[in-house]
């Protein structure tokens, strides 16, 4: 969850603030352009066959500059490649196919430009009631900042209103009844603190320990015990094993066939746990552990890129699941199959 004082400063007078601090991060990923590049420049390189929440804002933010086109899905597959080739090409920058920090920073600064640059054509002062093209370009300023959730609609209504006056407020300006020319050479060069200075010795660093943790064939990890869990895992593990046996039926979400998701989906809620329905969204909504600790999902990587299967470690190196060869089961993540699918483990975190 993003919580460091540069995300609060930006949406504490957002509609959303109380929204932001409490949810997922995969469940206002589209908000606001900051907040995405705080994201980004927390993940180390992205690269091919990559599925997360940082690769959706990738996609995002290659949509809004007109490189891709195609489903924004948090899968780095050949066409969101495709797309950052051509913005590195464009833009002079090593052709890698991969959003490192030169290019996730040319991003940034690309997507600062569209939303900021036409401000400097405005030369007028503008009151509450004014209409026009003008106020939808501060509009769309503000809410690259966080301030302006509403519809950019060209009104300078009492939301915009409000806006204009906490932007005044934080960068020391005088609230004014008004937005001059003043206020909007403030919204043009407001910094938005997006530069990444992590040293590059750390950089590297911290992108080789991600490799080894992403390593599929590292499936034997250390077991915690259950009091890092939110929930009763015991509780958890009993009413899973309690359907063991229960057929595979595509979509299926009850006792009578359950699909891989709609098994995971039905063992929560029966702890008054709601989780996502597909295995990708859940896989977004979770937190990544480098440790198992039973109750915690493993996915893999079965008839797609990116995580398609998933399963609930029950302990020993084994997970119950449902698969389709004989439905609810307990499998060893040492099989031969399924090491080889093995993409990672993630946790269900509940916001207390």
């Amino acid at each position: 969850m993003l919580t460091n004082g540069n995300v609060q400063h930006v949406v504490k007078h957002s509609m959303a603030y109380g929204f932001v601090l409490s949810q997922p991060f995969s469940f206002y990923v589209d908000a606001y352009p900051m907040l995405q590049n705080e994201v980004l420049e927390e993940s180390t390189t992205l690269e091919y066959g990559q599925h997360s929440a940082a690769v959706r804002v990738l996609q995002h933010k290659l949509n809004k500059l007109s490189y891709y086109d195609k489903s924004i899905d948090g899968e780095f597959g050949v066409l969101t490649e495709h797309a950052l080739k051509k913005l590195q090409h464009e833009n002079d920058i090593t052709v890698s196919g991969k959003a490192d920090i030169i290019t996730v920073n040319k991003i940034v600064t690309l997507e600062r430009e569209k939303y900021l640059r036409p401000l400097k054509s405005i030369k007028s002062t503008f009151h509450p009631g004014d209409t026009g093209e003008e106020i939808k370009t501060i509009q769309k300023a503000l809410h690259y900042f966080g301030y302006y959730k509403e519809e950019i609609d060209g009104i300078y209504g009492p939301m915009t209103d409000r806006a204009l006056k906490a932007f005044q407020e934080d960068n020391g300006l005088e609230v004014e009844k008004e937005v001059n020319e003043k206020t909007i050479d403030a919204i043009y060069t407001a910094e938005p603190q997006t530069e990444n200075k992590q040293p590059k010795e750390e950089l590297e660093q911290s992108q080789q320990t991600e490799k080894s943790q992403e390593t599929k064939s590292d499936t034997k990890k250390v077991e915690k015990t259950e009091t890092q869990q939110s929930f009763n895992t015991s509780n958890l593990i009993t009413n899973a094993k309690e359907l063991v046996g229960t057929p595979y039926v595509w979509g299926g979400t009850s006792p009578s066939g359950f699909d891989c998701s709609g098994f995971i989906q039905y063992v929560f809620q029966s702890l008054g746990i709601n989780v996502p329905r597909t295995v990708s969204d859940i896989w977004n909504m979770t937190k990544p552990v480098e440790n198992l600790s039973i109750g915690d999902f493993v996915f893999y990587e079965t008839y797609k890129a990116g995580p398609s299967h998933m399963g609930i470690y029950v302990g020993n190196g084994e997970f119950i699941h449902a698969g389709e060869s004989r439905g609810v089961e307990v499998s060893s993540m040492d099989n031969s199959y399924w090491s080889e699918k093995y993409i990672g483990a993630k946790r269900v975190v509940i916001q207390k």
